[in-house]
């Protein structure tokens, strides 16, 4: 790990982050409360203060009140129904809130909304959106603001979408292995999430990449080494937390070590104890140390340690025994989509796995859809609110951390507008400041695989030819080299398409001296080998998970390795290859340093 030293710095900002500062009241202006409370709760008067809260007839959450105090008796007054809402998370389709989501926030008070990527192409109508959805929740009997989050990580994983920055990703951080680079990604994501009123972003990602086959984590991962993850991942927090965003550590206990995707099954993980404790939970342990606020559950089964095939997400086990106990996490759980397979095919349907999930010890449930408003996880876990007490005694706790966290953050030092204010947004979307960074970072990135004879300079590269999915690599490669001749192919083509692109390969790859050839999935590493024995020099530019090009490629000329397909890495790549600078990065997996001297 190169630069540790500079962790002692990210962890001293962690411990300064918002839940250690001062409780603040006040709309949007959070004047400072007059009222401290430390955590055995002996603050003189402590009392006396619970007991005026109590006799307090226009109480709301911006009362000015200690948050504990606040929160405990706000959710005291609470009916089943508001206390429910606290602790659902909803998303919707289209581009602007439908009448259903809008429903749910003005009437039934969820406690939180989620940005998925189908909402995200205008980032302008984004933060207009929050702030009407802000509003209405605002309006409600208790004046209540909306945990507003979205998924960020960099990368792959870029659900706000248009002027945002598309950063070349955590695989890139990891090959750096420089802990300023992820807490810089944290914070300049994190600025321009802040731009637009969202106040939790559910990054970083810090399941390990131990399965090299997984199709769901892969690039999405900092890399394989736990002790590294924990580090790079510790920083990207403490980055998220220096803008005032909340980050929340995903998939929890870890989805590193599958190649199956949650979304469509239920993953089975067969590690013993010593394993998962040693291995996946590693960097959130780390992470609890430093403060993470937020911690995602994954749907994601491990039977040596449940002893059935429980998703951890609707664990006991998991989350009240494991994470709570043996980590001593104390702050929001909050489950991934709920609509998703891995979940519901256990649970034998969507309302058996809320109540699952409720029971569990999730305080948050994310819904990428919005249910009807006479859904039954809606009124079978009411039912159950008022025919089992320890259920509805659950709901309450998950209620109150819920207020309380939220009363500590928008009261605090740091926190997201609750009102954007769009006008600036064009200003402040992309970050101008993130975007020297991000090339910066995606140069110190650059992984070569495979020198052969690497640089190729422009004036030595003969009649060249480009490879690849997407016109922006086109766009950074023609500036390199300006002659060059290009060809597109399908991201994922069908066999007969595959077939076409082989035989037009093999046909005109012999007119060229030299052919860079993106590679971004396993499909196009299958077309890429028509290329072998060609007398043209193959440069072999890998984007996202390496992994199809790590084997079988040994008769290529030059493997580059980038991790990302955003213009940065693009750009970062052709000015390696052109010899503008020397690559540095070291692909952050176990097995490649064999490889790197078979092939050199």
């Amino acid at each position: 790990m190169k630069k540790t030293q500079f962790l002692a710095f990210i962890l001293c900002l962690f411990c300064f982050s918002v839940f250690g500062c001062k409780a603040r009241s006040g709309k949007n202006t959070a004047e400072a409360s007059t009222f401290q409370l430390n955590e055995e709760n002996e603050t003189p008067g402590f009392e006396e203060l619970a007991q005026k809260a109590r006799e307090d007839q226009n109480l709301d959450f911006w009362s000015d009140y200690p948050a504990e105090i606040l929160a405990t008796e706000i959710a005291s007054r609470m009916s089943d129904e508001e206390l429910l809402a606290q602790m659902f998370m909803f998303g919707w389709a289209g581009a602007e809130p439908s009448k259903l989501v809008t429903y749910w926030v003005e009437q039934r008070n969820i406690g939180s909304i989620k940005i998925f990527g189908w909402n995200t192409d205008d980032v302008e109508l984004v933060a207009k959106n929050i702030t009407t959805l802000q509003k209405k929740s605002m309006n409600g009997r208790f004046h209540i603001p909306l945990y507003v989050a979205t998924d960020q990580e960099g990368g792959w994983i870029r659900h706000v979408k248009g002027t945002t920055s598309d950063t070349p990703g955590n695989l890139a951080i990891g090959a750096a292995a420089y802990p300023q680079d992820a807490f810089y990604t944290g914070y300049y994501i994190s600025k321009e999430l802040r731009a637009l009123g969202i106040n939790m972003n559910f990054a970083p990602a810090v399941d390990l990449y131990t399965n090299h086959d997984s199709s769901v984590i892969g690039p999405r991962s900092f890399g394989e080494n736990a002790e590294q993850v924990a580090i790079l991942a510790n920083a990207f927090a403490a980055g998220s937390l220096k803008a005032g965003v909340l980050p929340t550590a995903k998939h929890f206990p870890g989805h590193g070590d599958t190649d199956l995707d949650s979304h469509g099954k239920l993953p089975v993980i067969d590690i013993d104890r010593e394993t998962l404790f040693n291995r996946e939970l590693f960097p959130f342990e780390q992470l609890i140390k430093g403060g993470i606020p937020a911690i995602m559950t994954g749907h994601l089964a491990f039977p040596q340690i449940t002893h059935n095939e429980e998703p951890a997400s609707l664990s006991k086990t998991f989350i009240k025994t494991i994470l709570r106990q043996n980590l001593g996490f104390e702050g929001l759980v909050i489950s991934d989509d709920m609509m998703m397979n891995g979940a519901t095919t256990f649970a034998g349907g969507l309302s058996e796995a809320f109540t699952l999930a409720i029971d569990a010890g999730n305080n948050i449930l994310c819904s990428s859809t919005t249910p009807q408003i006479n859904a039954a996880l809606w009124t079978s876990n009411l039912e159950k609110m008022r025919t089992t007490p320890a259920f509805r005694r659950t709901v309450l706790r998950s209620a109150e951390l819920v207020l309380r966290t939220k009363m500590e953050y928008f009261k605090g030092d740091n926190f997201v507008p609750i009102l954007p204010e769009i006008e600036k947004i064009a200003d402040l979307v992309p970050d101008k400041d993130g975007t020297k960074f991000f090339m910066e970072q995606a140069c110190r990135s650059m992984t070569l695989y495979k020198k052969g004879n690497f640089p190729i300079l422009p004036n030595d590269a003969g009649k060249v030819l480009f490879v690849a999915q997407f016109q922006e690599f086109f766009d950074e490669g023609i500036k390199k080299y300006p002659g060059a001749e290009l060809m597109y192919v399908k991201y994922t083509p069908n066999a007969a398409e595959r077939l076409a692109a082989q035989t037009r390969l093999l046909n005109i790859a012999n007119n060229y001296d030299t052919i860079i050839y993106l590679v971004p999935n396993q499909a196009s590493a299958e077309i890429a080998k028509a290329l072998k024995g060609t007398k043209a020099k193959v440069v072999v530019v890998s984007a996202l998970s390496p992994v199809p090009v790590m084997q079988g490629f040994e008769w290529a000329n030059s493997i580059l390795m980038c991790y990302s397909y955003s213009d940065f890495s693009f750009r970062a790549a052709f000015a390696a290859i052109a010899g503008d600078y020397a690559p540095q990065g070291v692909l952050p997996l176990f097995y490649q340093t064999q490889n790197l001297q078979n092939f050199n």
